[in-house]
């Protein structure tokens, strides 16, 4: 089944915000497909669209925020939280160390939710030890951490120092990063994401390696 012409009209749908017809598209689709697949060829490729057209400047960031949700409210339909294929997967955390804003950690969760992945909030505002005492306490394999400023991403170090040898891996987002392509590495994360689909692209191959090593 060839599925680009339901793809253009799903990307199309999104940076409209009609929300009526990406779910038409995805009741469609439905029958003939199972939610995985819309998952993996709908919907994670429109994301990684979206995002990336934010990255060039061509769309808002409140599309891509909006996109997300309309993609999440979708996904929780065709695959309820507590269905085995979302649940089939090690914990993922996400968190903003130190700083209190969200909306880039939203834009990410929505995406990643959208994806067919469950997270764990942990939450903003975070220490380090705080962030690593949450890790630890919900047993997180992948963690995403979200920062606004530089000196809270250069903290990242020290989350990266405690819990690396435990074999957490630990993506890094955020305008310092953004800023500074070989910053992740500084704070010995394990990769950066420019936008929510580049996430969901680094999440999906972290949960493989995960499966691959148990």
């Amino acid at each position: 089944m060839d599925n680009q012409p339901y793809l253009d009209s799903f990307i199309a749908a999104l940076l409209c915000l009609d929300k009526d017809t990406a779910k038409s598209l995805v009741d469609d689709m439905m029958k003939t497909v199972d939610p995985i697949t819309i998952t993996n060829q709908l919907v994670v490729p429109a994301l990684e669209f979206v995002g990336d057209c934010w990255e060039k400047g061509t769309v808002a960031l409140s599309q891509v925020y909006m996109s997300g949700r309309i993609c999440e409210s979708l996904i929780d339909e065709i695959l309820p939280p507590g269905n085995p294929l979302r649940t089939d997967q090690p914990p993922i955390g996400i968190a903003v160390l130190l700083d209190h804003h969200v909306l880039g950690k939203r834009v990410v969760y929505s995406a990643l939710r959208a994806s067919g992945f469950e997270l764990i909030d942990l939450g903003q505002g975070l220490t380090a030890r705080e962030l690593v005492g949450l890790v630890r306490k919900h047993q997180v394999k992948i963690l995403l951490i979200s920062v606004l400023m530089l000196p809270s991403a250069l903290h990242v170090k020290e989350i990266t120092r405690q819990l690396k040898p435990e074999g957490v891996k630990i993506v890094v987002g955020g305008a310092p990063f953004r800023l500074d392509k070989n910053l992740y590495k500084e704070v010995d994360a394990d990769a950066t994401g420019d936008n929510a689909g580049i996430a969901v692209e680094v999440v999906n191959r972290y949960v493989g390696e995960y499966y691959a090593t148990i």
